[in-house]
């Protein structure tokens, strides 16, 4: 059977595709796109690089200090682009994340596809100082940028059925050297109960230390749940799916001995080929934070106060 065909005159000019918030919000004013942008407050995109207007520290945030832009944007797991920890720092500049979309799907009132301007515009950033921990048994403190994930998910007015949410990250080989390679169950995909992504201190992050969030980070869009381990926080982001039953997750897939779906911190559950019982705190950036000093893991990652009541009744061992 042939292959249809574009004709030429179905072909958008190049003058007028490059125009696309023009075309954006004429499609919204006549109703051909779903628009979520108020005109409240609306969340700057700076050029990359540039830092974030307006962004407020947010008071909840750790009193320990940061570790610095070069540990956190060069020491980094982001397989889309390599499985070494150097690899997306030197591969990620290949990602465009201008234009970016991202498609709200499942049990939901508001579904659609939402331009990074909708998603952004209604709501205040904040800056959160926050532990993160990784399943590696390393950790960093990070300045993040963002709001609270909770806050956009209401927008999308989730029905009863919507027990969780599943997010995706983009699939591109072409911009993503690491998507050539079956290492993973491509796209990469993560999940948590919609309890769990109500939550304040789940973050949607745009940013850190004040600025754009980099490529490797997982820009434009990322998730932080800081009582996690790292691979809950997926990056990059481009689709949202509400749904009743308990969504398949990357790692959980890959090896569910090892990688459960609720994926807490806590160190009395060993990883199969270590020991959660201490972490290495980063040190310096690239090769140099593997020199480092190790303390005793925190349950939930510290945030043990503000989270435990979500698991109340549930065994912790069993559901790592």
């Amino acid at each position: 059977m042939a292959k249809n065909r574009i004709k030429p005159s179905e072909i958008t000019p190049e003058d007028v595709f490059m125009n696309r918030r023009q075309i954006i919000a004429g499609a919204v004013a006549m109703g051909l796109l779903p628009s979520m942008a108020s005109d409240a407050s609306a969340a700057a995109i700076p050029a990359n690089g540039d830092t974030f207007a307006n962004v407020k520290k947010w008071p909840g945030s750790l009193d320990e200090e940061p570790h610095s832009w070069d540990v956190i944007t060069t020491y980094n797991n982001f397989y889309e682009f390599g499985t070494g920890k150097g690899d997306p720092v030197r591969y990620a500049h290949l990602m465009k994340t201008d234009p970016w979309s991202v498609e709200v799907t499942g049990e939901a009132a508001k579904r659609g596809r939402f331009t990074l301007e909708d998603i952004l515009k209604p709501h205040a950033l904040e800056e959160r100082i926050y532990r993160f921990r990784c399943v590696e048994a390393w950790s960093m403190i990070v300045p993040w940028v963002g709001f609270p994930l909770g806050d956009l998910l209401k927008r999308f007015e989730p029905t009863s059925r919507a027990k969780y949410v599943q997010f995706f990250t983009l699939n591109d080989p072409k911009q993503m050297p690491g998507v050539r390679y079956p290492v993973l169950k491509w796209p990469y995909r993560e999940g948590l109960t919609i309890e769990e992504a109500m939550h304040p201190l789940t973050l949607l992050t745009v940013g850190v230390y004040g600025k754009v969030l980099p490529n490797q980070n997982g820009a434009p869009l990322r998730l932080i749940v800081p009582w996690k381990y790292g691979f809950k926080s997926i990056k990059s982001i481009v689709r949202i799916h509400f749904t009743e039953r308990r969504p398949e997750t990357t790692w959980n897939m890959a090896a569910p001995h090892e990688y459960g779906f609720y994926s807490n911190v806590n160190p009395n559950v060993d990883h199969p080929r270590w020991s959660q019982a201490t972490e290495r705190v980063l040190g310096g950036s690239g090769f140099r934070a593997l020199i480092s000093s190790r303390q005793p893991t925190l349950m939930f990652n510290g945030y043990a106060e503000e989270v435990a009541s979500l698991y109340t009744g549930l065994d912790l061992v069993k559901n790592y």
